[in-house]
């Protein structure tokens, strides 16, 4: 029996309950968690050999030979040799390894990133996949180690920084607590963050689900089938297009430098990403 306990901040609450069991994936794609009916609108597998670029993109839409996120100063640059399709999963590869990246910076690590988003150059209708409300999900293999950052999340498809819907971030170096945050900006166009810290099982062994559904009345966050989390500001909630994403990150602000026992390469791996939208 697991004692699985939600701290939040912003709004403070805090939540107790045991669960008896974590929820495995199914064959038969339906969200796990969410009661009612629902209609698979994206599905990638990573049945195939390859990634498939039909679905996704390996940077952010601002890519110049791989892309990093310097607003976190993260110490990665995004290549797309990090992103690897192998044994039915995805692969994002972190290494300890320079490169030259954005106005010649020099990164001492590179990662791997997926999108459902596009690239800059790209025409508006390239978006590989958006929507407005549903249920997003990915199943995940996640590394541990200090400095590591992975993270599955969404942003608007008109490139603007917020909204942006957290589905799940890990630190490496506490992987027994989930992270689930929600930005957004006031009516003084400030940028504004509520969130919570979820206590749980280590979530660096084994797999788990991860997912979030959207609405326009809540956002509301699953962990293994369970909700963790609810979001019901309704003037807040987005009222947009938005596109997912997936990523590794290495260093920044928030998870700090690696050190010297985080192990590299280091690998988080995806089962399967899917959404939903409900009939």
């Amino acid at each position: 029996m697991l004692d699985f306990r939600v701290v939040s901040y912003g709004i403070f609450s805090t939540i107790s309950f045991f669960v008896f069991s974590q929820a495995s994936a199914s064959e038969i794609p339906i969200p796990n968690g969410p009661e009612g009916q629902f209609q698979l609108v994206f599905s990638d597998e990573f049945s195939e050999q390859e990634l498939d670029l039909r679905r996704w993109t390996t940077c952010y839409w601002w890519v110049k030979n791989g892309c990093t996120n310097l607003g976190n100063n993260e110490l990665e640059w995004y290549v797309p040799e990090n992103v690897s399709v192998r044994d039915g999963a995805l692969r994002l590869t972190a290494k300890r390894e320079n490169v030259v990246g954005w106005k010649g910076q020099i990164f001492p690590y590179t990662s791997g990133m997926v999108t459902t988003g596009r690239y800059y150059e790209e025409d508006p209708a390239e978006v590989r996949f958006e929507a407005k409300e549903g249920f997003f999900e990915m199943r995940a293999d996640l590394p541990s180690g200090q400095g590591l950052w992975p993270a599955f999340w969404m942003l608007p498809s008109s490139r603007e920084s917020k909204p942006e819907i957290d589905i799940m971030e890990l630190l490496g170096h506490r992987t027994d607590v989930l992270e689930l945050h929600f930005h957004y900006r006031n009516d003084a166009g400030e940028s504004r963050n509520v969130g919570h810290e979820v206590a749980t099982w280590d979530l660096a062994q084994g797999w788990h689900t991860y997912g979030v559904e959207w609405s326009e009345r809540e956002i509301v966050w699953y962990l293994d089938g369970w909700e963790v989390w609810r979001y019901e500001e309704r003037e807040r909630i987005p009222n947009e297009p938005m596109y997912m994403i997936i990523n590794l990150a290495v260093g920044g602000d928030w998870p700090g430098d690696p050190n010297s026992e985080t192990k590299f390469p280091a690998i988080m791996k995806i089962d399967y990403v899917r959404a939903w939208k409900r009939k």
